[in-house]
């Protein structure tokens, strides 16, 4: 797998899905906060006032993200609110409601430059590790699975989810509560319901936000979140919190903000319904022997770790693998050079939660750290640089005229990127690694 692939931004990870958890925005966190119930923190005093539209086409060269589409849209925001309407009334909201929550809703155009975001540099996995797994964090989080031992064991009871996963991802997703978001929910859902690339899943974002208001599981306050409407401790999309929200301690609402019995249950369902096997790690750190043919390393690759064994894969603490019957794919986060994971089921389920590869594998680890398990044993390739945006689109563009790359050069790399640098390295005898280095670069630049 492309080392630069797994750095994927909130930008990146909301185009995939339908969860854009916004996990890369809060990984500056600040200091820890007294446990305690979760809870939005107050505005900071002196805070900067938020950042003003650009003005400017959007990178992705979507014709509805030029400066042009996005003004217009904008000059008719109050229609396009406005004749959402029926779409509300069929899901039971009251038309007094909808025009009380909608009231004196005006368009964020900031959001449009953030939707856009291409950021020129991205950050390695193991920079990203060590941002979000760290020592500060862990303490935290061993105070939070004890001050709420009760309702964890509950949780584990009702769903099978392992306990430190559901703590992983509070911690990872809003430093246990600390780094939520502040923008208005409505508001921005409304504002990408509206204007730019992406109305038709916002407008069902929207609504189902217009939605908890309506049933009352929270309060317009607590409506906080993402740009792009992920809201509390755990980031749940409207939606996503539609889908998996419960109340877990029966008030007869569905609080994933300030209950924390209704956030670690609602959490843990969410992974349950996606999937989660009780019992089963997450994956396994593996010791990947010299010459190994890494075409073999894909996520479509499902095989028994058994079958792992026998072309010459090992666990990298030396222990056997618990059972060898159960399936896995070979992820090699930075290539030849670094560790590889035999990656299960449940890492798959972490990554519908959020589709970035390097948040799954932050999410697993952390969890580990949580109950006391090992760092990693192998070795991170820090020598190796991440290529700027500039050269990400020129490495693709390279393997256009060699024939290798069939997509449009854009700076992103994805699996056709990945594909086509593996065949490249395939065809001049390197490890096929798909891993995107400097030295490759060159290599295609023909030096």
């Amino acid at each position: 797998m492309m080392g630069v692939a797994l750095a994927v931004s909130p930008v990146a990870a909301y185009a995939q899905s339908g969860n854009p958890l916004n996990f890369l925005d809060n990984i500056f966190s600040p200091g820890q906060r007294q446990a305690q119930a979760p809870s939005a923190p107050a505005p900071a005093t002196g805070a900067s006032p938020p950042l003003p539209w650009s003005g400017e086409d959007g990178a992705s060269g979507h014709p509805l993200m030029t400066s042009g589409a996005i003004r217009e849209a904008a000059a008719n925001f109050d229609s396009c609110v406005a004749g959402l309407w029926p779409d509300a009334a069929r899901r039971g909201i009251s038309e007094q409601n909808y025009r009380d929550i909608t009231a004196g809703l005006t368009p964020d155009l900031r959001l449009m430059d953030l939707m856009d975001s291409q950021p020129e540099f991205t950050k390695a996995i193991w920079d990203y590790l060590d941002i979000l797994v760290n020592d500060n964090r862990a303490a935290k989080g061993r105070e939070v699975l004890a001050q709420y031992k009760t309702i964890f064991d509950a949780a584990e009871r009702a769903y099978g989810v392992d306990r430190y996963i559901v703590a992983s991802i509070w911690g990872i997703e809003s430093n246990y509560s600390t780094m939520i978001g502040d923008r208005d929910v409505v508001r921005s859902t409304a504002t990408l319901a509206c204007v730019g690339r992406r109305q038709p899943y916002f407008k069902d974002e929207f609504l189902t936000a217009v939605e908890i208001l309506h049933r009352g599981d929270l309060r317009r306050e607590q409506l906080k979140g993402s740009w792009a409407g992920a809201f509390g401790p755990t980031q749940f999309m409207p939606t996503a919190f539609k889908r998996f929200a419960v109340d877990g301690d029966g008030d007869g609402r569905r609080d994933v903000v300030d209950n924390p019995t209704d956030l670690i249950f609602s959490t843990a369902n969410n992974l349950k319904k996606d999937g989660w096997q009780s019992g089963q790690p997450w994956g396994y750190e593996v010791v990947v022997p010299q010459g190994f043919n890494y075409m073999q390393a894909d996520r479509a690759k499902m095989l028994t770790l058994a079958q792992w064994e026998q072309l010459g894969l090992k666990r990298a603490n030396g222990q056997p693998f618990s059972r060898g019957t159960e399936k896995a794919y070979l992820l090699a986060p930075a290539g030849a050079q670094g560790p590889g994971f035999l990656m299960m089921q449940n890492f798959r389920v972490i990554m519908k939660y959020n589709p970035a590869e390097a948040y799954a594998m932050a999410i697993g680890h952390f969890a580990d750290k949580l109950r006391g398990g090992a760092p990693f044993v192998q070795p991170w390739p820090r020598q190796e640089r991440v290529l700027s945006r500039a050269e990400r689109l020129e490495l693709q563009q390279l393997l256009v005229q060699r024939g290798y790359y069939k997509g449009t050069p854009d700076g992103q790399f994805g699996s056709m990127t990945r594909e086509a640098l593996r065949n490249f390295q395939a065809s001049i005898g390197a490890p096929a690694d798909g891993f995107a280095t400097s030295e490759i670069l060159d290599r295609l630049r023909g030096r």
